[in-house]
């Protein structure tokens, strides 16, 4: 299975997606899904982590891995969420250049930097 292209019910724009983080990975950043992503499709800032669209395959790995259930098929993601389809696309594009997360992080105490 390979990314499609989202549907675009509503106010919902066609973009290529596959897997999305949300809401849930704000702040909170665990990282045990990247470790798991068999193409290395995470990318992360002091906010959150992202997964790239163009790369992701579907596999669900991630999602099964994510300990605040933060991660969902595109299709998936609740209206209240919908937004961060286009955000993971759209950082994925800003933070490609400076690398992707391939391995587990010290998951970010509350009150640190970036946390």
């Amino acid at each position: 299975m390979g990314a499609g292209v989202a549907p675009t019910p509503g106010s919902r724009k066609a973009v290529p997606v596959a897997h999305v983080v949300t809401q849930p990975c704000v702040g909170c950043k665990y990282t045990d899904c990247v470790v798991v992503c068999p193409m290395e499709c995470f990318y992360g800032d002091a906010a959150q982590l992202y997964i790239d669209p163009d790369d992701c395959i579907d596999c669900g790995a991630c999602s099964a891995e994510c300990p605040v259930e933060a991660i969902y098929l595109d299709a998936d993601v609740t209206a209240r969420w919908e937004s961060y389809i286009a955000l993971n696309a759209d950082r994925v594009r800003a933070l490609k250049p400076h690398g992707h997360v391939t391995e587990k992080q010290p998951r970010l105490a509350p009150g640190e930097p970036g946390a």
